[in-house]
Order: structure tokens, then sequence, then C-alpha cells
């Protein structure tokens, strides 16, 4: 993804799913739930931006090669590169109702029950 789409982000929260592409399977530590398989393939992650920076800051965190894996999807960026994203500006909170509606479209599957929504009810946020 081009370094200019990030800093084109506007720094209020928001909602955003980044679009990844994994060219092979891969096997990866993530977080308490150990290994998990991914096969390749296209891969959505829906996340929210509320701290400081907003979406350009959390976005932007998310594109960078990182050290530290803070959350789910730190894991996957490592092999899987960002192709694109989409994203909206707001308070509201989205990020459980987007990943639902995304998790309805056919063909959609869940590779990793749990992952990316830790912090909700939802199966999954990938």
């Amino acid at each position: 993804m081009p370094k200019e789409e990030i800093t084109n982000l506007p720094t209020r929260a928001g909602t955003y799913v980044l679009v990844l592409h994994l060219a092979r399977p891969a096997r990866l530590r993530v977080g308490a739930f150990g290994r998990c398989d991914f096969p390749a393939g296209w891969y959505l992650y829906v996340g929210s931006a509320r701290g400081p920076g907003g979406l350009a800051g959390r976005v932007g965190r998310h594109l960078r090669a990182s050290p530290k894996r803070h959350w789910h999807i730190d894991s996957l960026r490592r092999v899987a590169p960002v192709e694109g994203m989409w994203w909206r500006e707001g308070d509201e909170r989205r990020e459980c109702e987007w990943a639902r509606a995304i998790g309805a479209w056919e063909g959609v599957e869940s590779i990793v029950p749990g992952f990316g929504a830790s912090d909700c009810g939802c199966e999954t946020h990938l």
C-alpha cells in the first residue's frame, strides 16, 4: 500500500478493514491461541481506531514493520502485506457490525475463531 495513502488518513477515530494477501500457507504464533495455520489466500481484518492519532495512527502502526506484537493482526502482518483498505471516520463503534457483515459473505471462512475479537463477543474480526 503506498505510503501517501497512509498520510491521507484522518487523525480522528474510525473503523477500518485491511485487505491482506498471504502468498503461501503459514503456521504462525498468535498470542494465547498459540500456533495457528493460515492457508494461502486473501484476508480481511476489521479493526477500530480510537486512540491517539485515530485512523492514521492505528493503520500506520499496522503498516510499519514493528518488532512488537501487540494485536493478533501483528502476527499475520509479518508474512501478509496489506494490499488495500476500507475505512470510515466516526465515533460510532462499527467494528463488530462490519466483521459480522463480512463473515456473512459467500465464500468467507473463519480461520482462527476469536482472532482480533478478544474484547467482544464476535466469532472473529479476521
